[in-house]
């Protein structure tokens, strides 16, 4: 004899969870490349990594929703399903603040494992919700269209739902250990919620697990939710970009160290802007030096500002320039003004917005001084680094203005060389200032191109840089071309930063 189907769910109710649960998978897919930035970077591979790791939950949840929704009443899942969300969604954070600390470092092992502790068990099981819902509303074959189609549509309206309100609402107004705690709170009030309308029904099928169990899970959740909430976070101030943390110097009352997800990002001495304690900075610090005579004013436009050392070390040693400042994240200024002393004004002015955009609303011809010196962990962001861009930076300096841009890279030095080919498309004149180890491919470093289409006061500049503390060398003409090779040149349409940055 051939039992009745189960009972379907008010369309509503149906509605609302595949709504739901939908959301929250793409919630924590969103939050989990915040939680991992600060132990492996915010790179390219970091990305595809959550968003792969994401979608293989997805695929695995929905393909055992399906097979348990044919073996048993949903009715009995739907429920137990939210709260086992809830739970996995607390773990989340112990697991990524305690074994981020293990894995830190970018070697793709160590982020695919990060990206699966952050994101997996709570998508993988809130993923197996939607086939339920499905099999519970399908009355018919002849509707299964219909269904699965009106089901599908309002799950991926709730996908765009949460991107759209995590992305430009939850993570602006709350750190990520609070968006995260949240969902957890939210799924299990619904799963609690739906358990006991659902046992109202007379026909509703017993719940799976006896109460000692259930209660092991709700003991589990609540140590979950606890244990992410007194987790170590790396972060003093977590930004819409950023996980940032100010440490001072024990050996310089004055010193900061700017921390960027865990990487030191900018040295600020709160009394002596002229102290630089970066190698790369007193290198940029000496093409500011040469560029005009001493302590003449220049207009110079920054692209990042981080901790604002170089506008500051300008203000200092050149009173009266004009600077501007092009800096993405400005929850990162207002740390920088709290704890590293910046104090903006005519002389020095901020636009908060992409460093692109920015430069392109810049006049032709405006500039003495451009300094590039925004970074994506330890990349310069694709879009800054291409061939496009570099010309779009000549265009805004003036016929003996200078662009320096700071770079990273490690050997084989693939970036570098691209970076430099990439400069020397856009600008006739170029050198690069770098330590002779890192040039001789040993050693990784900061790199800093120094451009113009007019001469540039090499003389002078290598007199300026035998004075900084370590040996470094200047690299120009010929040697620069036989360094250079035929690495390709960066263009908007093709620009591997990431690939071609060691992993």
């Amino acid at each position: 004899m051939e039992t009745a189907p189960p009972r379907a769910l008010p369309t509503a109710l149906a509605s609302a969870l595949a709504f739901g649960s939908s959301g929250a998978v793409l919630v924590l897919e969103i939050v989990a490349l915040r939680l991992v930035g600060p132990y492996v970077g915010v790179t390219l591979q970091v990305s595809s990594s959550v968003i792969g790791i994401s979608l293989a939950a997805i695929a695995y949840g929905a393909w055992l929703g399906g097979r348990l929704a044919d073996k048993f009443d949903p009715r009995m899942l739907l429920a137990p399903a939210l709260v086992l969300g809830a739970i996995g969604t607390a773990v989340t954070l112990p697991l990524v603040r305690w074994g981020g600390e293990l894995l830190r470092g970018g070697a793709a092992p160590a982020v695919l494992l990060l990206a699966a502790l952050a994101v997996f068990l709570p998508a993988f099981v809130l993923s197996a919700i939607p086939p339920m819902v499905v099999k519970l509303q399908l009355s018919s074959l002849r509707e299964a269209g219909t269904v699965v189609g009106r089901l599908s549509s309002i799950g991926t309206l709730g996908a765009i739902t949460a991107t759209l309100g995590t992305g430009f609402v939850f993570v602006a107004a709350m750190p990520s250990s609070a968006i995260v705690l949240s969902l957890a709170a939210l799924l299990a009030l619904g799963g609690l919620v739906l358990g006991w309308w659902l046992r109202r029904d007379e026909t509703h099928p017993k719940l799976p697990g006896s109460p000692r169990f259930r209660s092991m899970l709700a003991t589990i959740g609540l140590l979950a939710a606890g244990m992410g909430a007194i987790s170590p976070t790396p972060c003093d101030v977590e930004t819409a970009y950023h996980c940032a943390r100010v440490e001072v110097d024990p050996d310089n009352a004055g010193g900061r160290t700017l921390m960027l997800n865990s990487a030191p990002h900018s040295y600020v001495d709160l009394d002596d802007p002229r102290h630089l304690e970066f190698e790369y900075v007193q290198w940029i610090a000496a093409v500011a030096d040469v560029l005009r005579p001493a302590g003449a004013p220049i207009d110079a436009l920054h692209i990042g500002g981080g901790g604002f050392t170089v506008p500051g070390y300008l203000r200092a040693t050149r009173p009266g320039s004009d600077q501007l400042v092009l800096e993405l994240d400005g929850g990162l200024v207002e740390l920088d003004k709290r704890e590293l002393g910046l104090v903006t004004g005519p002389d020095l002015r901020i636009r908060i917005g992409d460093a692109r955009v920015g430069v392109a609303q810049r006049p032709s011809a405006a500039y003495d001084l451009v300094v590039g010196d925004a970074f994506g962990h330890q990349v310069v962001p694709w879009h800054l680094a291409t061939r496009e861009m570099a010309a779009d930076i000549s265009r805004t300096l003036r016929a003996d203005g200078v662009y320096a841009q700071n770079v990273i890279d490690y050997p084989p030095d693939r970036l570098i060389r691209a970076e430099l080919a990439t400069v020397a498309a856009a600008f006739p004149q170029v050198a690069l200032i770098a330590p002779g180890d890192a040039l001789a491919g040993e050693v990784g470093s900061n790199f800093v191109i120094v451009a113009s289409r007019g001469p540039l006061p090499l003389a002078a500049l290598g007199e300026r840089l035998a004075r900084v503390e370590k040996p470094v060398t200047l690299l120009s003409g010929a040697d620069l071309a036989t360094y250079i090779g035929g690495a390709r040149v960066l263009t908007d349409d093709h620009a591997p930063v990431d690939q071609l940055l060691p992993g």
